[in-house]
């Protein structure tokens, strides 16, 4: 190899924009962008925007651009606001399996309001990798001869408040440790079917929309 093709290849830049992202390089840019929006340096729908973007992102050179108007954390140890609360969101998702199945799992941004249900057919949500972006989360299942199946991480709050008729609304009821993580209600009603939410032991949420989970 000659003198100038050394000279090329060590002036080429470590990551390369075509390079494929990983899991890690995406949370590391919804850190910051979760930063930025914390400060006030992003409105919630540009956050919303890039944060979609950054999750759907398969090269470096994608992810590069949600970040180039925004600071990187620890070049200024200027202090984080106290969180602000929002008024919960109207939006929801509708999960319908009628002699069939619906599953909803993988990296996923969580709405403040999901309806889950299934008539002779099964209903899986899985928040073990979802993105929390508001604290409180609804969840109505209805399970008519049919089953609805609900995971969560073992470090946010689950609570429920439905009825079973000739079948099971089995909700094992959780406290987080910490106070502020999110909250995931469940409820409804299973006839002649079942509800079941649970944690998923050794699934952790490791931050949501406005903070961090420790522990």
């Amino acid at each position: 190899m000659d003198e100038s093709s050394l000279q090329k290849r060590e002036q080429k830049p470590y990551a390369e924009p075509e390079m494929r992202a990983s899991d890690v390089d995406r949370d590391r840019i919804a850190e910051i962008l979760r930063d930025a929006l914390a400060e006030g340096r992003l409105t919630h729908e540009e956050h919303s925007e890039r944060i979609d973007a950054a999750y759907a992102a398969k090269t470096i050179g994608e992810l590069e651009p949600l970040v180039r108007d925004l600071p990187v954390r620890g070049a200024t140890a200027a202090p984080r606001p106290a969180p602000v609360e929002e008024p919960p969101s109207t939006a929801s998702e509708n999960l319908i399996a009628v002699f069939g199945g619906s599953t909803r799992k993988g990296r996923w941004r969580v709405g403040g309001r999901t309806n889950a249900f299934a008539c002779f057919g099964g209903v899986e949500i899985d928040l073990t990798e979802a993105v929390f972006e508001q604290r409180e989360i609804t969840i109505n299942a209805v399970a008519i001869f049919g089953g609805v199946e609900i995971k969560v991480p073992e470090n946010v709050t689950l609570r429920g408040n439905g009825a079973g008729v000739f079948g099971g609304f089995d909700v094992k009821t959780h406290e987080a440790p910490d106070p502020d993580a999110p909250v995931v209600i469940i409820t409804g009603l299973a006839l002649f079917g079942g509800v079941e939410a649970k944690p998923r032991r050794g699934k952790r949420l490791k931050a949501w929309g406005r903070g961090s989970l420790e522990g």
